[in-house]
């Protein structure tokens, strides 16, 4: 996504993409509002008997659910996600800055356990150790049980604005910049200092300095200029119990072959904050890369494809092409999720990999679903960084809590 001030570790426009939901592109996009993504097909298809007589998916099928099994699982549980899983609605919780400011945000990840299960969150042991830089900020808890946050502003005001590149190769775009940006101390993830153990939290900003009464889009008609790109609707009251919400888009994605969502809030570079109709937040970019799942490691590995197979019809289709060609999402492949790893965090590293010309000629690109098969093809070197240079970490860290897994 991009280009609003540099980022911060000059990623080149080229080298710098990551998962986006991408539509129609004009000069000035706003977020997708294409179909929401099917999930996969019953297991009702080609019998001749109706799904009613199914039983539950294996994940659902025990006394104690074993989510390790086959899913359905929604994964953060603290809200709710639609039929087909392209938009989840969680909890909107207010808290404000040392200046007094609203702060509108959503809670997603933490590394304390017990309350990823009381409050429905994602557990991430491994964002203890982002700790090391500016890629943390501090809060404390308050006796209304909200938060004090360290200054730090989220600017929502400019317009996204991505123009892709020309046909067949729309990556790079030719214009990408991000509707929403953080100063240089903003950063989704937040130390409670007076919480016990200190726990980490991913609290991503949806709107900042405004009040309730701006934020009334209990129906949709989002204005972008107060709100994160990605949010469908917002709601700080909910008659109904009087709890805030809001609607986000979420983003198809692969791991370990098994289809999911998330949601990508913010990236360290501004043209893959625009890819991902997120914030760019350069302060994330402070996390250490390029030695994911080695010890103290706080990130994982995102494998993004730029030149994979494209045509909206095509059952490979894949990659940032694909989707600023307006194709739909770029299903890229992710490393671990919770229960089908424990080494899950929602600071992904983005590797940026290319088809390479005698792969393409063998006819063998294709859609890839799985960290080591794609590892594989890298060290087949079928897959290559841009210009056939080693294939790697672009220095890019994205931020994308997990939603649900399909399977």
């Amino acid at each position: 996504m991009l280009k609003r001030p540099t980022s911060h570790r000059a990623v080149r426009v080229t080298a710098a993409l990551v998962t986006i939901p991408l539509l129609a592109l004009a000069a000035s996009v706003l977020p997708s509002q294409a179909d929401d993504p099917a999930p996969p097909e019953p297991p009702a298809t080609g019998t001749d008997i109706p799904q009613t007589y199914f039983g539950p998916p294996a994940s659902e099928s025990f006394s104690e659910n074993n989510e390790s099994l086959v899913g359905p699982v929604q994964l953060l549980k603290a809200g709710t996600i639609n039929k087909s899983g392209g938009r989840t609605t969680l909890p909107l919780y207010l808290g404000h800055d040392r200046n007094g400011k609203n702060v509108w945000f959503i809670l997603t990840d933490t590394t304390d356990q017990a309350n990823a299960d009381a409050l429905g969150l994602n557990f991430s042991s491994k964002l203890a150790y982002a700790n090391v830089g500016t890629a943390v900020r501090d809060a404390w808890l308050t006796k209304d049980a909200s938060l004090v946050f360290e200054t730090a502003a989220v600017d929502f005001s400019p317009r996204r604005v991505l123009v892709p590149g020309k046909a067949p190769n729309a990556f790079p775009p030719k214009v990408a910049r991000p509707g929403s940006v953080g100063d240089a101390t903003y950063t989704p993830y937040v130390r409670v200092v007076n919480a016990p153990g200190t726990p980490v939290y991913n609290a991503p900003v949806i709107a900042y300095d405004v009040s309730a009464d701006q934020l009334d889009f209990c129906k949709g008609a989002v204005d972008h200029s107060l709100v994160h790109d990605r949010v469908l609707r917002i709601c700080p009251e909910a008659p109904s119990n009087g709890q805030g919400t809001v609607t986000l888009d979420t983003t198809q994605i692969f791991s370990f072959a098994k289809p999911a969502t998330y949601i990508s809030t913010e990236a360290s570079d501004p043209v893959v904050a625009t890819l991902d109709s997120g914030t760019y937040a350069p302060a994330i970019g402070d996390l250490p890369v390029g030695r994911d799942d080695s010890a103290f490691s706080p990130i994982e590995r995102l494998f993004v494809t730029a030149n994979g197979p494209t045509g909206v019809r095509n059952p490979q289709r894949q990659g940032l092409n694909s989707a600023l060609l307006g194709e739909g999402d770029p299903l890229q492949v992710i490393g671990g999720v919770p229960t089908v790893s424990n080494d899950y965090s929602p600071a992904w590293d983005l590797n940026l990999g290319f088809w390479t010309d005698r792969a393409i000629a063998k006819g063998y690109r294709a859609r890839v679903i799985d960290e080591f098969q794609y590892l594989d093809l890298v060290a087949q070197g079928f897959i290559t960084g841009e210009d056939g240079k080693p294939f790697g970490s672009t220095g890019i860290v994205v931020n994308c809590p997990i939603i649900t897994r399909f399977l």
